[in-house]
């Protein structure tokens, strides 16, 4: 018997093909969070490396660090100096002034005496290439492990601000005191190690050790450019960092990662591993589960909420832009109510899209206009609420004079969308072409300029055009084309191309097939 769609908690659903690999983490039986992984794109972001520094730059206050990847990769200036040694500088009697902080300016030449040009440093990638851009790195090392994150070099030791519950915070103090572990690692507790045993954090702590010997081993006997350590594929890195008492259970349809994942589970949560489930349907797991049109909905510009309402979504490079209409909404009393109960709704499910979505960088949101400042303010901490489910880290600014919302939202790779179009070749990416009217315009346009440089003698042109163009030429516009046959005593003969680009047309002598013109 096949494994259901769990109604109450969080469900992973594991679709692992020769070509990719799709997770889907459904909450309470509705899609929640949404990943894909391409076999042709390795996913480096998390791994560490030993790269070696190819370029300073002074005026970018950055350096470009090869780290074996066929772009260099990019490095703040005040990411090269990881943050303990910044801090032991400043114990050692560097006057305050001096000392290393966050985005500090640097002096030209004051980074070339401290990582000069061709010096080996070891990095970890916190984002990895998007379009023409390199990946972007650290020297400030972490390591995630079940319950812990493990910062080698740094002596932190602190607890996940998630956890909220004082007599917790306490009790996982006490805890991380009592491990074992070298001076200079550093710890800090995830939201994952609420109400487990020191035994499950000393198991953590060991396995977190291991890795890490293996890499200090590569720092000594490697040399530059190597990768140190590799994050694991889109299956395990799932299961490790979203595996908690609120997932009900684990479903996968490919035997190999099931035994893969079983293994990693046995490591991590030994209680845990009776979640696993093996599917064996004829179906595609995501169809079995009724994913496939939530999936088709990721890439829709249009989202209907359930009340009646709608969002409209356009993703560009620079930005994300979220339009929120009333749609067919009905039920509210009052206007004022009405457009508050679409924001709200509309507050959530946008939370919800852009973890689904996987977008970046500035969103800007355009919320129905509310006048009363209690339910902008509503609003505002109803996105919030929703955006507390998402590990990209995010940035709220209050909703603007002109009714608009913005924020931020880390982007450490490419979208959902990036990942699965390409530009189309049609439009090139547009997302529109030009109309058959402006077809004409132009073609009439140039027809005009040629029979005007025959000064009065007669000619025959044949004109190529979209089949698109040439209904409203012969619709439309024939008289016109008639009267200029007429003033520059010309014969043109129009031919229909079902391969022609819709923008493309070509202008030809009759009489001996030479190319007077050409748009393409």
């Amino acid at each position: 018997m096949e494994p259901k769609k769990v109604k109450n908690g969080r469900q992973i659903i594991i679709n692992t093909e020769s070509l990719e690999t799709r997770v889907a983490v459904l909450k309470d039986g509705e899609l929640d969070n949404f990943k894909i992984e391409r076999a042709s794109k390795e996913h480096i972001v998390g791994s560490i490396f030993k790269g070696r520094v190819q370029n300073l730059e002074d005026g970018l206050q950055a350096a470009f660090v090869d780290i074996g990847m066929k772009k260099n990769a990019f490095i703040h200036y005040w990411d090269m100096i990881p943050e303990d040694v910044a801090r032991l500088e400043a114990e050692e009697g560097v006057p305050a002034s001096r000392r290393i902080s966050k985005k500090k300016r640097w002096e030209p030449g004051e980074m070339q005496k401290k990582v000069p040009v061709g010096s080996e440093i070891i990095v970890q990638v916190t984002k990895g290439a998007i379009g023409t851009k390199g990946p972007r790195i650290t020297a400030n090392i972490s390591m995630p492990g079940r319950y812990l994150v493990m910062l080698p070099g740094c002596k932190l030791k602190g607890i996940s601000r998630k956890i909220d519950n004082k007599k917790e915070r306490l009790r996982l103090k006490k805890v991380l005191k009592g491990l074992d572990i070298p001076e200079n690692m550093g710890l800090i507790v995830r939201t994952a190690g609420v109400g487990a045993n020191k035994d499950s954090f000393v198991r953590d702590v060991k396995a977190l050790m291991s890795v890490w010997e293996q890499i200090e081993s590569g720092i000594k006997n490697k040399s530059a450019p190597c990768c140190l350590y590799h994050e694991p594929d889109l299956a395990a890195r799932t299961v490790r960092d979203a595996l908690t008492e609120e997932v009900k259970s684990i479903v996968l349809d490919s035997q190999e990662e099931y035994e893969e994942v079983k293994e990693l589970v046995g490591r991590l949560s030994r209680r845990a591993k009776n979640k696993l489930k093996l599917y064996t349907g004829n179906k595609p797991i995501f169809e079995y589960y009724g994913l496939e049109q939530d999936l088709q909905n990721i890439f829709k510009r249009k989202v209907d909420l359930k009340g009646g309402g709608c969002l409209i979504f356009d993703e560009t490079e620079a930005l994300v832009a979220v339009d929120v209409n009333t749609g067919k909404h009905k039920g509210a009393k009052t206007q004022e109510e009405g457009i508050r109960a679409v924001n709200l709704e509309a507050a959530e499910e946008v939370a919800r899209q852009l973890r689904l979505r996987n977008v970046g960088g500035l969103i800007v949101i355009d919320f129905i206009d509310m006048r009363a400042k209690r339910d902008q303010n509503a609003v505002m901490r109803k996105l919030k609420d929703g955006l507390k489910h998402d590990k990209a880290s995010t940035n709220v600014l209050a909703i603007s004079q002109l009714g608009l919302l913005e924020m931020t939202r880390q982007r450490v790779e490419e979208s959902v969308r990036d990942v699965t179009y390409m530009d189309c070749p049609y439009c090139s990416g547009r997302g529109k072409v030009k109309s058959a009217v402006s077809m004409s315009v132009e073609l009439q346009r140039h027809l005009a300029e040629i029979m005007r440089g025959n000064k009065g003698r007669e000619v025959s042109l044949k004109i190529v055009v979209n089949p698109a163009v040439l209904n409203r030429l012969r619709e439309e516009d024939e008289e016109q084309l008639v009267l200029m046959e007429k003033e520059y005593h010309a014969h043109l003969t129009f031919v229909s191309d079902h391969n022609r680009h819709m923008e493309e047309f070509v202008i030809e002598d009759a009489a001996n097939g030479n190319i007077l013109y050409k748009e393409a």
